[in-house]
């Protein structure tokens, strides 16, 4: 019998009408039923889906028809992350508004992602740029304000003049100019909001430890950014004007040592110092050279020092020495006080710092059983000794001098123990339209106030367009700057930055349990329902802030006394990239891959299949065209195994005897055994081994209905197994063989296979026998054979003698299950 035409077009059209007229895949809450809620990270919508969107999404799906077919009640949905940057970029280049650049392109994603099946509740779809779900980000805001941490400050910035913007570093192109007008960029200050995530760091921390089904990578990084140390606040006096400043250091021991005085570039006292003097350019010319360095590159070990002396002086505090004040590009404003006392001696920056400019070095840690002397040293000693050259300290061990040299401090009123963190306030306010309005008005009388919650959302205006230079049009436009003071009803002035994109995305994911409920942010009874997150998914490039943000406002909204719980992702996964010809794909190098042309010419189940079995989830791979027409193939031969193989010998014969029997139970055990080794291998993410096996179990089917009449019972148990194992992975062409074969209802509907212990054992096992490690032979024989019958058996292969020949053998090594390997 010839297979009819596997038309994956039809086949995946007519199943993807059904599933959404069915609403196959929508969740309702149900006390009596264990809930999964399976989320990927959503997409920001720049354009139709690209291969990372197809693979990360296949492995969500995979988890979620997995644990629908477990038993669980399962929430998977689907939402945009729609405000952001690339959307005025896209304006600036083509003249369309950003909103409907934005709509456009989540009209383009949604149908990519639609016509690849994943089993999304599609009824809970949300968009951030959407006035319904920013009226709650607004919302949070405000609750932010009211507990104090929500705040104002001056900041840094990296400021384009032309575009009248701040701009994120990855917008400053290496030579210090602006991406969007190539005008150099410089350091302004602006006062800016912030969240007070520092008052967080300490849980934040903590609460790592409950991440026990997090990536260690991950949270390894997570512990890094924020960075606890313990040390002592010192203070310095500036020659010029006596004016105090305050330094962070986690070596108190080696104050002794200090022979210069660092600031930060963005330090305010670096402008002041500067202005108006022979050195203000000098200043500005080195801020330039370091525009748009991330702070990597700002402090790798191997990044040249670079400097500026701002002609002022410090004196120490515990030996009054006068020390010269510098900027230097490895300071950063982020770490303690923007301030750094230098210690070359202990410290290899410095060391390296103090080399290029000529500045002393003074050794006051000597390390054990070793007498350093300055001049001689090539690089800084950084570990602990003794101190010398410490006056009343010399001959202290230094973890000891660490506490003696605080307690002379907090003596003498010239500093502190403290604990610090490398974590910083959340800047939130940025200069740019396309965002959500920060929901504060100011009034000359009454300051800073609230937008009152009955007046949420604060609409931000889509009828306005980008001012000259890409500039945001909000300070522009009288009709949304324009306000009444909520407090005193005079005229008053509405905020016009708005907030960071990280805002909105560092709640969607209660959103998702109730996206419609117009009256509060989540409905707490479908919060404690769903939440946490039992399997959250995205890209490494997430693991510090997106995840760090998350974790800080699920803190906040417990304090808040809205949920019971400290942490929203029980389980995390972090894939890895899709390549092609090994580097990253990206348009400028012209390597993108999109899913549509493959879609429309092998289907989607094909795509699916073939991201999942490129390899580990959590690993880069390279994509390849022979990859996935091998995908295609082999659903080919799933089509034709059930319409030439099955459908026309379900009627055969029942049982055979003897060695004939055996076939049969060979045939059952393997299926039981890829039923268990599917089973496990999903579990545990490993999708690629968990697809080989299924494969596997498909070419011995073939052979298993070529040796001989298949037992009608055995074939039936088989085909079926393929078919519901398959069904996560390609679930199209699995709905529409499970429909051919008689299956009840949906095979996406159907329990998880289970499989019998005794079966999955194997009677038989085949093994590969080596010579010299090369394969010459293979050879099935009894699942309980010792290992001196293998070697024996080994040794009398035809092709093995054939190899061996005259040579002496040397030893025969036994791998169970696996080979003999024969050594002459």
């Amino acid at each position: 019998m010839t297979a009819p035409e596997y038309d994956h077009k039809e086949i995946e059209a007519k199943w993807r009408k059904r599933w959404e007229e069915e609403s196959s895949y929508a969740a309702v809450e149900d006390a009596s039923i264990p809930k999964k809620y399976v989320l990927v990270m959503f997409p920001y919508p720049s354009g139709p889906a690209h291969m990372g969107h197809v693979a990360n999404y296949c492995l969500g799906d995979v988890v979620a028809r997995f644990s629908m077919r477990r038993g669980f009640n399962v929430l998977h949905p689907m939402g945009y992350d729609s405000f952001g940057l690339p959307a005025e970029n896209a304006a600036i280049s083509s003249g369309v508004h950003p909103a409907e650049w934005t709509r456009e392109n989540i009209a383009l994603i949604r149908e990519d992602l639609k016509k690849l099946g994943y089993a999304y509740d599609w009824t809970r779809e949300l968009s951030t740029c959407e006035p319904p779900y920013y009226k709650w980000t607004q919302w949070l805001f405000l609750k932010m304000f009211e507990r104090g941490l929500a705040y104002k400050a001056d900041a840094a910035t990296n400021w384009c003049s032309s575009c009248g913007t701040v701009l994120a570093n990855e917008q400053v192109l290496s030579d210090g100019s602006c991406e969007r007008c190539g005008t150099f960029v410089d350091i302004r200050w602006l006062n800016q909001w912030f969240f007070r995530i520092t008052d967080y760091a300490e849980r934040l921390l903590e609460d790592v430890d409950l991440l026990e089904e997090w990536p260690e990578r991950v949270l390894t990084m997570q512990r890094n950014w924020i960075g606890k140390s313990d040390g002592a606040e010192v203070v310095f006096t500036l020659e010029s004007s006596g004016e105090k400043i305050e330094i962070y250091t986690t070596r108190p021991d080696t104050l002794y040592g200090v022979t210069f005085f660092l600031l930060a570039p963005e330090h305010p006292l670096v402008d002041r110092l500067a202005r108006g003097t022979a050195i203000e350019a000098e200043v500005e010319a080195f801020r330039k050279r370091l525009a748009g360095r991330s702070e990597f590159e700002r402090t790798a070990m191997e990044a040249e020092k670079d400097g500026v002396f701002l002609g002022d002086h410090v004196f120490n505090p515990v030996n009054g020495e006068r020390v010269p004040v510098y900027t230097a590009n490895f300071v950063l404003k982020e770490y303690g006080t923007g301030a750094v006392m230098a210690v070359p001696a202990h410290d290899q920056r410095d060391f390296e710092f103090a080399g290029k400019y000529g500045l002393p070095v003074r050794v006051v840690i000597q390390p054990p059983g070793e007498t350093l002397a300055a001049g001689d040293m090539e690089e800084a000693y950084e570990g602990p000794g003794v101190m010398v050259d410490s006056g009343d300290f010399d001959g202290t061990d230094s973890e000891q001098g660490k506490a003696a040299v605080i307690e002379l401090l907090e003596s003498r009123g010239w500093g502190r123990g403290a604990v610090n963190y490398r974590l910083r306030d959340w800047l939130v306010s940025r200069q740019r339209y396309w965002g959500a309005p920060i929901p504060i008005i100011y009034c000359e009388r009454c300051g800073t106030v609230p937008v009152p919650e009955s007046d949420l959302p604060v609409i931000l205006p889509e009828d306005l367009s980008l001012a000259e230079g890409g500039k945001s049009p909000l300070p522009l436009s009288e009709s949304f700057y324009k306000a009444a003071c909520p407090t005193c009803g005079g005229d008053a002035r509405r905020e016009t930055d708005t907030m960071d994109t990280f805002v909105d995305s560092s709640w969607y994911y209660f959103r998702y349990v109730s996206p419609l409920d117009d009256s509060a942010p989540f409905d707490r009874s479908a919060v404690e329902y769903w939440m946490p997150v039992d399997q959250y998914i995205g890209g490494i490039e997430h693991a510090i802030l997106h995840l760090l943000y998350s974790r800080f406002f699920t803190k906040v909204l417990r304090d808040l006394g809205l949920i019971d719980f400290e942490e929203p992702f029980s389980n995390l996964l972090c894939q890895g990239m899709i390549t092609k010809d090994g580097a990253k794909m990206s348009k400028s190098k012209g390597n993108v891959v999109t899913p549509g042309d493959y879609i429309e010419r092998l289907g989607a189940d094909t795509l699916r299949l073939y991201v999942l079995f490129m390899g580990p989830p959590e690993l880069n791979k390279d994509w390849s065209d022979q990859g996935v027409e091998g995908a295609h193939r082999f659903l080919g031969r799933v089509w034709r195994l059930v319409h030439e193989r099955y459908l026309p010998q379900s009627n055969g014969n029942t049982e055979e005897a003897g060695e004939k029997a055996s076939r049969h139970r060979a045939m059952r055990s393997l299926t039981h055994r890829t039923i268990a080794m599917v089973t496990r291998d999903v579990e545990r993410f490993a999708f690629n081994t968990a697809i080989s096996f299924i494969m596997e179990l498909v070419n011995e089917i073939y052979h298993y209905t070529s040796e001989g009449p298949p037992a009608r019972e055995v074939l039936e148990e088989a085909v079926s197994s393929v078919l519901s194992l398959l069904a996560p992975f390609a679930p199209f062409i699995s709905e529409e063989l499970w429909t051919a074969v008689g299956g009840d209802g949906s095979v996406h509907r159907q329990p998880w296979p289970s499989y019998d212990e005794e079966l999955a054992r194997p009677e038989e096992v085949t093994l590969v026998v080596q010579v010299n490690g090369k394969v010459r032979d293979r050879l099935t024989v009894p699942a309980d054979s010792s290992d001196e019958e293998l070697r024996g058996l080994a040794l009398e292969c035809e092709n093995a003698r054939r190899f061996i020949g005259g040579s002496e053998i040397r030893k025969v090594i036994v791998v169970p299950g696996k080979l003999v390997n024969i050594v002459v």
